[in-house]
């Protein structure tokens, strides 16, 4: 096998610039310093978390050569452990672009290489052909559902939250598992960095929890933000009426040391890379407009709540709301400093009236497959109907059930959790997807943001 990595590193090299080379050996040399010397490299965990990304991908192929290229000149070189993370609706094309990288990078024989995956709370070998577990499917169902509610009818606050959350959670259990690591590494420029922090402590301000201390102790927001904001998203009782159990307290270990190395593995002189995305044969959904990279969550399924939010919510047409998120998608674009051309590429798709049309029935398939929730249901949480006591339940029937108007006694005393008819009980699980246990929860909380008027578009 050495002879393989030999030529691994061999093909790394070539595609990377001038300039790249020397960032790489800035990249070993911080790791060194990190390790305590070359005689001590041998004992650094190193861990990425690889959200199937072009950024994350691009420090995935210069954190792999820096390792064979100190395990070309030395007797020992850093263990590099990988993380990533399985949700119902990833696009198929991220796994793709992952399991694509991992074969080129010749990874997963490596015993120098821990390639892990989260699905249901659970870290495990990662294996892109395992289909994901059942209680999987039903977290992401719940997270989705909840995060409507409870930040109320706004998708891209929905969606964020949850992202905040799973890239928390993925962070946390990754770095915890097998005696922790190290370092957490991020190839993610220092603007995006910035704002997901900035982001991450918004939301814990929202739900009244303390500011992390320092700020700048990335990880440590990370996993307190984590631990302590998804007790607001928990379940009262999983579906079939079974307590969710708490989380089980994880041992203690040392909290790595966070480095970033955007500053090293992006050369603006070469644009994106396209020498080094050709060799880990990186492709674009070309519903995407550059997912992960603006905006979290699946690009459809945001899409998608957007338009029902303007049609439902807001009075206007489906159409308006799909075209209100492919301008900021264009601005995230902008921002980002994409290639013109990449960005024609990216928003081809839904350049014509004929793709967007379409969108409402590939994602009502898409959200059906995934989720089991209906569109009714959807636009349900884009209402946020139980929360503050049922507070818009009224208004809600008004707009999407008028002839359950007169049966509003009848859904407040059920959700106040008084004895109620069978067909009551059916219409508010059946409309809003959640059982009825969640359902009495949410009546007696306050939505976690009142002012989504207020809360930042970006």
């Amino acid at each position: 096998m050495q002879y393989v990595y030999q030529q691994v590193l061999q093909r790394l090299l070539e595609r990377l610039t001038q300039g790249q080379r020397a960032s790489l050996q800035l990249l070993i040399q911080r790791l060194m310093v990190i390790a305590g010397g070359l005689e001590c490299i041998h004992g650094l965990k190193v861990m990425l978390v690889h959200t199937g990304s072009q950024d994350s991908t691009h420090t995935l192929a210069f954190l792999r050569a820096a390792q064979l290229s100190l395990a070309a000149r030395s007797p020992g070189t850093f263990n590099l452990r990988v993380a990533t993370a399985r949700h119902t609706d990833m696009p198929a094309v991220v796994l793709s672009n992952i399991e694509r990288a991992f074969a080129a990078l010749v990874v997963h024989d490596d015993p120098r290489v821990e390639l892990l995956m989260v699905d249901d709370g659970q870290v495990r070998p990662f294996d892109a052909r395992q289909a994901i577990s059942r209680p999987q499917q039903q977290a992401d169902r719940h997270a989705v559902l909840m995060a409507g509610h409870l930040t109320p009818g706004h998708p891209h606050l929905a969606l964020t939250h949850r992202h905040y959350l799973d890239l928390a959670d993925l962070h946390r259990l990754g770095a915890a598992w097998n005696g922790g690591v190290d370092v957490l590494v991020s190839g993610d420029p220092g603007p995006r960095r910035k704002r997901f922090l900035a982001g991450a402590l918004r939301m814990m301000r929202e739900v009244g929890l303390p500011r992390v201390r320092p700020v700048e102790a990335f990880p440590r927001a990370l996993f307190e933000l984590a631990c302590a904001v998804r007790q607001e998203y928990r379940a009262p009782a999983s579906v079939d009426g079974v307590a969710e159990k708490p989380e089980a307290p994880e041992p203690r270990s040392r909290m790595p040391r966070f480095i970033a190395v955007d500053d090293l593995v992006h050369d603006p002189s070469c644009g994106s890379g396209q020498l080094l995305l050709e060799l880990l044969r990186y492709r674009h959904d070309e519903w995407s407009f550059a997912f992960p990279v603006t905006e979290p969550g699946n690009p459809l399924l945001r899409a998608h709540l957007q338009g029902l939010r303007s049609e439902f919510v807001d009075g206007r047409c489906y159409q308006d709301g799909l075209e209100d998120c492919l301008r900021r998608a264009q601005e995230g674009m902008q921002r980002e400093q994409l290639p013109m051309a990449l960005r024609e590429q990216l928003l081809g798709p839904w350049q014509k009236a004929d793709d967007l049309l379409q969108v409402r029935r590939l994602v009502g398939d898409f959200a059906s497959q995934a989720f089991g929730a209906s569109e009714a249901q959807l636009i349900c949480l884009l209402f946020s109907p139980f929360v503050s006591q049922g507070r818009a339940l009224e208004g809600f029937l008004r707009r999407c059930h008028p002839g359950m108007v007169v049966a509003l006694p009848y859904l407040h005393k059920a959700l106040h959790g008084q004895p109620s008819s069978e067909s009551v009980v059916q219409w508010l699980t059946g409309t809003s997807g959640l059982p009825m246990a969640t359902l009495q929860a949410l009546y007696r909380r306050k939505a976690l943001i009142e002012a989504c008027a207020d809360a930042p578009d970006h």
